[in-house]
């Protein structure tokens, strides 16, 4: 059942089990109490990587937000990392200026997430396909031109430093470890994967996922298209928002690198990578490019990118469902 058939089907019978309006939301929680797991367990068995574990926590949650954009919504984007940086600067000119509190801050970077993208989606979202690209492109570029100039607030090319984070709720302080960095990134993200996961399913999202599929039967039906995506553009920049905000937290310091096109670009392939509108798929593909970079990297600096360059061609030529049913085929009459 596609999404069009699945959207009339839930508006004509009502909220159902595991549904934004339900009071039983179990279904919902089952994937973000499995991620909690994963992610809890991996920050014990591995403490001397609590740096990297908690780069993946942030990313995870920056390329989910994408993948609301690219794969719920249907959009091409090339300027998301525009969203992650006005985040992380709010976030820690927040914490530089006003106070280091860490929730507040956080609070701060999702407001300034979702400011940037509703006041930019009213615009951009008048066009569609290799215009609305370019225009992703040249607003991320304005914004990164803007924090350059804005030396004063943003640091420039030095970026901005300076700041120590308060404790988290008043008695945990971040250590040099990283452990307490590594635990709140991960609460921060399954936070946000369930709520993205209760909006994909609501009716809201699956009128997404229907103007996805077909724009003009959406429209015809009398579905607000261009509100429906507003919406969705704004969600997500809040949650790109708080993979900024978190990042600002964690490492102490905003660079310029956080508003540039590769950061946009190598969201995009961590993406493709996980596979686009599934949500889980944009938390694998962001552990599997980092996990990637960290280990090619250390062996090659120079050549790690060819790694994961033979990855994604692979992925795009062959598809997740071709490599089940192969497995299936080969290993299934074994077993």
């Amino acid at each position: 059942m596609n999404a069009l058939s699945l959207f009339k089907t839930r508006a004509l019978a009502g909220p159902q089990d595991g549904d934004a309006a339900s009071p039983r939301c179990a279904p919902a929680w089952r994937a973000p109490l499995v991620m909690l797991a994963l992610g809890l367990a991996a920050c014990l068995l591995l403490p001397d990587q609590l740096g990297l574990l908690t780069r993946i926590f942030i990313m995870g949650l920056f390329v989910l937000s994408l993948d609301l954009v690219v794969g719920i919504a249907g959009l091409a984007h090339l300027g998301h990392a525009a969203m992650f940086g006005v985040g992380a600067y709010a976030a820690g000119v927040f914490a530089l200026r006003v106070m280091p509190d860490p929730l507040v801050g956080l609070a701060v970077g999702v407001l300034a997430g979702a400011v940037l993208a509703a006041a930019t989606g009213a615009f951009l979202l008048r066009y569609q396909g290799f215009t609305f690209l370019m225009l992703t492109v040249a607003v991320a570029q304005m914004v990164l031109s803007l924090a350059h100039k804005a030396r004063d607030w943003t640091g420039g090319d030095d970026g901005l430093s300076g700041y120590v984070m308060g404790p988290l709720l008043g008695q945990f302080q971040f250590d040099l470890e990283g452990r307490l960095a590594a635990f709140y990134a991960l609460a921060v993200l399954v936070v946000c994967f369930y709520a993205a996961r209760r909006l994909v399913d609501s009716p809201f999202g699956m009128a997404v996922r229907g103007i996805h599929e077909n724009r003009a039967r959406m429209a015809a039906l009398g579905t607000p298209v261009y509100r429906r995506l507003w919406g969705m553009y704004a969600a997500a920049g809040a949650l790109a928002g708080a993979a900024g905000a978190l990042s600002a937290q964690t490492t102490a310091v905003v660079g310029l690198d956080s508003l540039s096109f590769s950061l946009s670009a190598e969201a995009l392939v961590m993406l493709i990578l996980g596979g686009a509108g599934r949500l889980s798929g944009a938390l694998v593909g962001a552990a599997v490019f980092l996990v990637l970079h960290h280990t090619a990297a250390s062996i090659n600096p120079y050549h790690w990118l060819f790694v994961v360059g033979g990855l994604l061609m692979l992925v795009v030529l062959v598809s997740p469902a071709k490599a089940v049913a192969w497995l299936r085929n080969r290993w299934g009459g074994r077993a």
